[in-house]
């Protein structure tokens, strides 16, 4: 609204110069100095104006493009944190898989010799009293021989489930090898793990696999040693494979204790 009242009085003004009825009035040189001036100024603040909008187009333009930019390179680096997440985690459950398997039987998922053996050295160390226990499958080689190999495994399995069922949180149960079982009886006594032990070999002759048209069941016999104050757990371990041998020479499905 402005400039068009403007632009009409520029165009009275103009009007008035260019009439020649005017010529000679005393104030015609100086108003035509003020329309030119006048005009002068409006062009350069139009030029101002002009130079103005381009110059916040192309800042515009190059908020955008730094935006996009941003845009394109937070997406990457999401993209790289996301690659990096998964990385990650993928060598956390690597190292947890190979952790798994030197600590574990890959077969039963029991702990194998190698944990058994750091938990009983921290216990003598720490002078704490314990007895353990050596369970083996009576006559396992011809349930392998006369049913295969996978018919054993399923034993194994079946018995490692009810021999995790049956132990108290404290105890550890481990694969010592072949058929053979690690009992880990921790604060109990020869006569104490007796007692247990007894009762899982009892629930373990309940334990039947079926394969084809036949029902297996198997016994254990076990050999048990209180371990003695001072002494390394690679012998208490060696006084409970004695008395293991010495229940197999009884006529098994039985179980013992070394000699106090």
């Amino acid at each position: 609204m402005k400039d068009s009242h403007d632009d009409t009085l520029l165009a009275e003004v103009a009007a008035l110069l260019e009439a020649s009825e005017h010529d000679g009035h005393p104030l015609h040189d100086a108003l035509q100095r003020l329309y030119r001036h006048h005009c002068e100024q409006r062009g350069q603040m139009q030029r101002l104006i002009e130079i103005s909008d381009r110059y916040q187009l192309l800042a515009m333009e190059a908020r955008q493009v730094t935006q996009q930019r941003y845009e394109r390179t937070l997406r990457r680096q999401h993209k790289l944190s996301r690659i990096s997440d998964g990385y990650q985690a993928l060598i956390q459950e690597r190292n947890q898989a190979l952790h798994q398997a030197s600590t574990h039987d890959p077969l039963t998922e029991l702990p194998n010799r190698r944990l058994i053996g750091e938990r009983l050295e921290s216990l003598v160390e720490a002078r704490r009293h314990f007895t353990l226990a050596l369970l083996d499958i009576d006559h396992f080689k011809a349930i392998n021989d006369r049913h295969g190999h996978d018919v054993g495994d399923r034993v194994l399995v079946a018995l490692t489930q009810v021999l995790s069922e049956s132990l108290r949180e404290y105890d550890l149960c481990a694969r010592w090898g072949g058929e053979e079982f690690l009992l880990l009886l921790v604060d109990t006594d020869r006569s104490e793990a007796h007692t247990i032990v007894e009762r899982l070999r009892l629930r373990l002759a309940e334990v039947c696999i079926r394969s084809e048209d036949q029902t297996i069941s198997v016994t254990v016999s076990a050999g048990l040693s209180q371990h003695q104050p001072g002494d390394p757990h690679e012998v208490t371990v060696k006084r409970a494979d004695q008395a293991l041998l010495e229940a197999k020479r009884a006529g098994r499905d039985r179980s013992l204790t070394d000699t106090p």
